[in-house]
């Protein structure tokens, strides 16, 4: 049985007043208490929904999702959320259970785990006509189910509101729900065959277990057309349920109603099932550092934070990104919060050593940075000096620019790094960025080696769920919940009136040549010469892929074999930032008349993309002024169908 959606996790809840995910909208939340305990109300997909949260949360934030009737028999969800249970519920009660309930319920589902970080694995809780919404969406989703509860529930719509047995039934609900399910007569409507007590093989596939409580005596849902078959028809089928009669307390409305005879029979099933699998604690994957201080006393005492977002196409995508912006407007609900998504597709540490001054330091002073480049870093093929140079770079020019900043580096995963990880060795780009963290200090997030032996150990699987290095909605809630759980700990506790902003730390540099100091040139301050050309509006009109900002842009062109540039520079090291598509050539370059070297600008992915990709030519250099030459070579690559090379940006790294 897969163990899909098993994390540790802490919770987080929505601040704004709109909020989408995927093609979910979330509106209207209003924040209250119910007996004791956090209350959400919001809207989502235009229904009533809410959301109750313990004081303190389970580790694997277990959930209890309650369908119709979120009050009745309240004593179970209150002694659920003190033993840390969360409760969520959603308002589609003239639905009874409809193919397009389960639809809204799918979207709920998915929003709950993904952005909230619940479990992936819910217990479901149904009353009466509620037993209609949780069987039809249980049995389409049986991976994701813990377990089923149904207290006297409807488990077959013939019995009730139909009332083609024992029971009246309603004439009134029989009506509805023909309409909502599309039925055209009672007589399709009696033919249907995916009642609760219908098809129900998956459930019992997955060990999905069952408890429902009844009254005997309960003249509106019989037991005998409803709890009792769905029952006899489970264990037929391999499934494990249990019935349990009520009959010492007060019943009323023709016995559907009834005190439940031993309540924490009922909690004791719902949490043995919820909490029963061993889960792995994400915090083994976090080092917590100089921790998070200064950003928590900046948001708490001076009501702004300022927040970037600096990385690659998982940092560009969002997802855990916008959970991290959701959490923290919660956790700080009187700060003005901006946020600066400055992550860019096929960018590592090198190209954000160099882009960091236009993209993320213009917005002005930082208080807090993500940073994530350990994918890229080795996809791109830069070497372990790179690596480090890049790195230690970002960390020296953030700190200069403000000696305050709280800064979180964070490993993600792909295929090769959990080969690493399964040989027993630490892929060397997370070793290599390791060394900048511990050198300064900060904290990391290692979401490699935590995803790595969470599929190990059987809470999900590559294939299905976590699918890519470009997590599916599930693997980025992986990362979110593993950050919020580092944000939780790091952003909690006690603050003295007395503490205050500190500067970190700037230790002399691991190596002298790190990108401390990196500039980006705009291409109109370069002389031309004969052969090169600036297009100040740039559009390769080709129909092969661009990327943002090299495109429709001012780029510095030469096409034909021989052509020279000679600018000069100010830095310890230099390169050129191009786009790179089917037509890249061959350069030539030397750096202050030294010995030619040759470089080839056509990449794996420029028959299908006119690849942003920065190129250093030089490094480690001596002396404050030098030239730069370059040159079109005669030769090119021999997929290449011409001698391009298209200059975005050359980048320096200043003294």
């Amino acid at each position: 049985m897969k163990k899909k959606g098993l994390f540790i996790f802490l919770f987080t809840v929505l601040s704004t007043l709109s909020i989408g995910y995927g093609q979910s909208s979330v509106d209207g939340v209003v924040k209250t208490t119910w007996k004791g305990f956090d209350r959400i109300d919001f809207k989502f997909e235009g229904k009533e929904a809410r959301l109750i949260r313990p004081e303190k949360p389970i580790p694997g934030n277990p959930w209890l999702w309650r369908a119709r009737f979120p009050d009745y028999h309240a004593e179970i969800d209150s002694v659920l959320l003190t033993k840390g249970f969360h409760i969520a519920y959603i308002n589609t009660n003239k639905q009874f259970g409809s193919p397009k309930a389960v639809k809204v319920w799918n979207g709920f589902y998915e929003y709950l785990t993904t952005t909230f970080g619940l479990q992936g694995k819910v217990a479901l809780n149904g009353h009466s006509r509620g037993g209609l919404f949780i069987y039809n969406w249980a049995k389409q989703n049986a991976e994701k189910v813990a377990c089923i509860y149904g207290d006297a529930v409807v488990c077959d719509f013939k019995s009730w509101p139909g009332g083609g047995g024992a029971s009246k039934g309603s004439k009134k609900d029989w009506e509805v729900l023909k309409t909502e399910y599309g039925f055209d007569s009672d007589a399709e409507a009696k033919a249907y065959k995916n009642n609760p007590i219908d098809n129900l093989n998956q459930l019992a596939n997955a060990g999905v277990p069952i408890l429902h409580t009844v009254s005997l005596k309960d003249g509106v849902v019989p037991p005998d057309e409803n709890s009792l078959l769905l029952v006899q028809n489970y264990i037929h089928v391999g499934g494990t349920a249990t019935v349990s009669p009520c009959s010492s307390g007060i019943q009323k409305s023709n016995g559907h109603h009834y005190d439940i005879d031993n309540p924490e029979m009922v909690v004791d099933f719902i949490m043995r099932h919820s909490t029963e699998n061993s889960l792995l604690d994400a915090s083994k994957y976090h080092r917590m550092g100089s921790g998070l201080q200064n950003s928590r006393i900046q948001f708490e005492r001076n009501k702004k934070g300022r927040v970037a977002f600096l990385g690659g196409s998982i940092t560009h995508n969002g997802g855990w990104r916008d959970s991290i912006y959701a959490y923290l407007k919660n956790k700080f609900p009187k700060t003005e919060f901006e946020f600066i998504a400055a992550g860019i597709p096929s960018m590592g540490t090198t190209p954000a050593a160099f882009r960091l001054e236009r993209d993320v330091l213009s917005k002005g002073r930082i208080d807090l940075l993500f940073e994530e480049a350990a994918v890229n870093d080795t996809s791109n093929k830069r070497t372990a000096t790179e690596q480090i140079r890049g790195m230690e770079g970002i960390v020296r020019h953030l700190r200069k620019s403000n000696p305050t900043m709280d800064i979180v580096m964070m490993h993600f995963v792909d295929p090769d790094k959990m080969k690493s990880y399964r040989a027993g060795k630490v892929p060397e780009v997370i070793k290599n960025h390791n060394r900048v963290a511990e050198h300064y200090d900060i904290p990391t997030i290692n979401l490699a080696q935590e995803v790595t032996e969470r599929i190990d150990h059987g809470e999900f699987t590559w294939e299905d769920d976590f699918e890519n290095l470009h997590p599916s909605p599930f693997g980025q809630g992986v990362y979110a919940r593993s950050m919020l759980q580092f944000l939780d700990k790091a952003l909690t506790g006690y603050i003295d009136n007395d503490d205050k902003i500190k500067a970190h730390a700037l230790p002399n540099p691991l190596d002298a040549f790190a990108y401390g100091n990196g500039v980006l040139m705009d291409v109109s301050e370069i002389k031309l010469r004969k052969g090169w050309k600036i297009d100040p509006d740039w559009n390769p009109n080709d129909g092969k892929r661009v990327r943002p900002n090299y495109v429709n842009v001012p780029m510095l062109i030469s096409e034909t074999p021989g052509s020279l540039l000679q600018p000069t520079f100010e830095g310890n090291a230099v390169g050129i930032a191009v786009a790179a598509g089917q037509d890249a050539g061959i350069i030539a370059y030397r750096i202050d008349g030294g010995e030619w070297q040759k470089l080839n600008l056509f990449t794996p992915w420029s028959m299908s993309y006119h690849l942003p990709w920065y190129y250093t030519l030089a490094s480690g250099l001596v002396g404050k002024k030098h030239r730069l030459e370059l040159k079109i070579d005669n030769g090119k690559d021999v997929q290449s169908n011409g001698h391009a090379c298209r200059i975005r940006y050359v980048y320096v790294n200043k003294p």
